[in-house]
Formats: C-alpha cells, sequence, structure tokens
C-alpha cells in the first residue's frame, strides 16, 4: 500500500511539474527533446561480455587489396623532370590493360612509355601509352604541387594546387572528367548507361553538353556559355548519323540572334533541307 501511494505521489510530482513547465512557454516536445549526437540503443551483448570478463570478438578488417583503384588494378610509377635547381617528381598509378578514352572525353591523362612523360591529349599512341587511373600527386622537391585521382584517364573527386610556399592556387571537384556540379542521368539504375550531361560551373551551364541514345552512340552534342546554348549543335540518329545541325549565336549574350536550322539529313545520311541553298532559292 505504502508503495502504490508512493508511486501515485511521483506521478503527480512529475506531472505537475510538466504544467508548470508548460506555463512557461515551454512545449512538452522541448522538456524531452532528444540530443540524437548520442547513440538511441545500447549493445546489449557488449555490455554483457564485459560484465562477464569476457572480451568482445573483433571483426576482422578486410585487407584492402594493393594498388586496385575503383575495382581495377594498376601499376606505381613516376616521371622526374629537371628544371634549373628545381627537381619536380609525378607519382602516379596507371591501368594493367589500356582503355581509350570515351567519345565525349575532351581531356584524357596517359604516360608515354617511351619519353616517360604525363600527356593530355586525345591523339594516342596506343602502343606506348598508359593510361593514369588511381591518386596521383606532383611535387617540387618536398613540396606538394598538384594532387587528386583519376579514373580511367579523366580527373576525379577532388583536385587541388598550390604553389611552392604551399599557398593553395586552385580547387575543383571532378566526377570521371566532368564537373562535380554537372548534371548526370542515366538509363539504368546502376549508373552505367549515360544519358545525359548537363555541364554546371559555379551553379551556371557552361561547358560541352551530351546526351546519349541507349545504345551509348551520341544523340546531341553542343555548348553551354554563361547559361545560354552557343555555336554548332548536332543531333545524331541511332548508331552515329547525323540527324540536324542547329545554330545559336557565338555570343551568349546576343539576344537578337535566331537560332535555325543549318541542315537535316533523314536516317539514310541524305540532306533534305541546307538552308543556304534554300536562301538561295528565294532570290
Amino acid at each position: 500500500m505504502k508503495i502504490q501511494i508512493k508511486i501515485i505521489i511521483s506521478v503527480s510530482l512529475i506531472f505537475m511539474g510538466l504544467s508548470a513547465f508548460s506555463q512557461d512557454g515551454e512545449s512538452l516536445e522541448a522538456l524531452f527533446k532528444v540530443d540524437y549526437d548520442t547513440p538511441l540503443t545500447l549493445d546489449l551483448e557488449a555490455e554483457e561480455g564485459e560484465d562477464a570478463g569476457i572480451e568482445p570478438v573483433k571483426q576482422k578488417k578486410k585487407k584492402k587489396k594493393r594498388n586496385v583503384y575503383f575495382g581495377l588494378k594498376t601499376r606505381k610509377g613516376f616521371t622526374r623532370t629537371i628544371r634549373g635547381n628545381d627537381v619536380i617528381f609525378e607519382i602516379f598509378h596507371v591501368l594493367k590493360e589500356y582503355e581509350g578514352p570515351p567519345e565525349y572525353a575532351s581531356d584524357f591523362y596517359w604516360l608515354d612509355y617511351k619519353k616517360k612523360k604525363v600527356m593530355n591529349t586525345l591523339r594516342i599512341k596506343q602502343k606506348d601509352a598508359q593510361v593514369l587511373h588511381g591518386p596521383y600527386k606532383k611535387t617540387l622537391g618536398d613540396q606538394v604541387i598538384e594532387e587528386g585521382w583519376y579514373y580511367k584517364g579523366m580527373k576525379h573527386r577532388r583536385w587541388v594546387r598550390f604553389n611552392r610556399h604551399d599557398i593553395l592556387q586552385d580547387k575543383a571537384y571532378w566526377w570521371k572528367g566532368w564537373p562535380q556540379e554537372s548534371k548526370l542521368a542515366y538509363y539504368d539504375f546502376k549508373k552505367t548507361k549515360l544519358r545525359e550531361v548537363i555541364p554546371v560551373h559555379y551553379a551556371e551551364r557552361d561547358g560541352e553538353y551530351w546526351a546519349f541514345h541507349e545504345d551509348g552512340s551520341v544523340a546531341v552534342r553542343g555548348d553551354y556559355k554563361f547559361g545560354h546554348r552557343v555555336g554548332m549543335w548536332r543531333e545524331y540518329y541511332d548508331g552515329g548519323r547525323v540527324k540536324r545541325e542547329v545554330m545559336y549565336p557565338e555570343d551568349p549574350f546576343d539576344f537578337k540572334f535566331n537560332p535555325y536550322i543549318s541542315r537535316e539529313w533523314d536516317s539514310k545520311g541524305t540532306l533534305i533541307y541546307d538552308r543556304k541553298k534554300f536562301l538561295k532559292s528565294l532570290n
């Protein structure tokens, strides 16, 4: 009986406290606010083990495969360049098996094995080429002056550049050759079939735009500057035949320019419209 009276008194006091708390302008939600930085559950098995003097079983960590990046095997390499009193080292990894650049690549980094030089060009001597893949570091003496990652010859993840006094000069983020701000769409859930790439720099459309058919062939190719389409844009049929050429102003702020179809072909490759010829026929 005494225990029941104590419980009733305790519950009454709690509700009196809640009422007083609410009158001060604070909600009951605020009173019971949970700090989610702390765990909401306890590992009871671990606690029982500690109480019994038994050490918790440690799970073995999987060993990292050496020189494997993004699931691909690589070899480590370096180049050394002497400029006056300066010695520049480039430390990198290259794919064990050659993979050429995708059709949309504008930059492609590879080691010219004969020249012992890192190249950035789409004109590749395949027999002498080793494609950069994985971490990259460039040093001047003991000072790191450039650091980043490559994915199959294209810039990937975070890239930074420093001067010889260790002052940051530039920082950028990439995703398999695209600026990381770019918007990528895929045909499949696993993100293996690229559908569209909208180039974005500093929250504005700027750079090369690409769209692809489901078979991987190019559907549309063009350029953006300061958020506007510029120059020649091309549309393609499945398989690669050009479908249409559309002209936009070279100056992104030339708002008087009206875009127009320059030429158009049917699916067999026969020219069915040529603007220049059409305008001549009107004269």
